[in-house]
């Protein structure tokens, strides 16, 4: 039981190292009104791909961690940390909820059943975050910054299309990871749930 929390909690850092680095120098900023930005990225792709591996609390907190220290080191974003951390988590724990709690993909050894429910999972994650996103950051550049609402309004919308993209690159990247790695997790020992499954059985 120590073993498998100790390899959670190495598996959550490594992964959130990743969303940091992938997020913070894979990315495109665009420079919208206000002196803001939104950008392209890829750091959902290890939000996704952790919440898949490790379920959504810890694959939750990977991004959210991860993501929320990119923002916190960048001066363009800082300001919209908090935001991120609320929703990175939420994309994880939707993920984590419908992968892991709902279809129980690590109970389970058909591939076809396993990447279909992976697929469905991210895509509805990634759905959320396609609608929260510019929702949530339209209420929170307004109300809690206090930025004017027809800029808010104007990022809302360019955050909603680059949203959307990243979205869609997201859920072909995170899969085909997850696909090539979830078999050699499994050879080493290393995919927690799925070896708690497999000692219950």
């Amino acid at each position: 039981m120590r073993n498998e929390k100790l390899t959670l909690i190495t598996q959550t850092a490594i992964l959130a190292a990743l969303c940091f680095v992938t997020f913070t120098f894979l990315q495109i900023k665009i420079p919208v009104p206000g002196g803001d930005a939104t950008s392209i990225h890829f750091g959902n792709v290890f939000l996704v791909l952790a919440a898949l591996l490790i379920g959504g609390v810890y694959g939750g907190l990977a991004g959210a961690i991860g993501m929320t220290i990119a923002d916190i080191l960048d001066p363009v974003y800082i300001i919209v940390a908090p935001k991120t951390f609320i929703l990175k988590l939420c994309i994880g724990l939707i993920v984590g909820a419908i992968a892991h709690k709902y279809a129980k993909i690590n109970e389970s050894d058909d591939k076809k059943y396993i990447i279909k429910w992976a697929i469905i999972a991210s895509i509805v994650g990634m759905s959320f975050n396609v609608v929260a996103d510019p929702i949530v950051g339209y209420f929170y550049k307004v109300y809690i910054i206090g930025q004017p609402a027809d800029v808010a309004t104007i990022l809302a919308k360019l955050s909603a299309g680059v949203t959307f993209f990243n979205a869609i690159t997201t859920v072909v990247i995170a899969n085909l990871i997850y696909v090539s790695l979830r078999p050699i997790l499994i050879k080493s020992n290393l995919l927690v749930n799925y070896q708690k499954s497999k000692k219950a059985a």
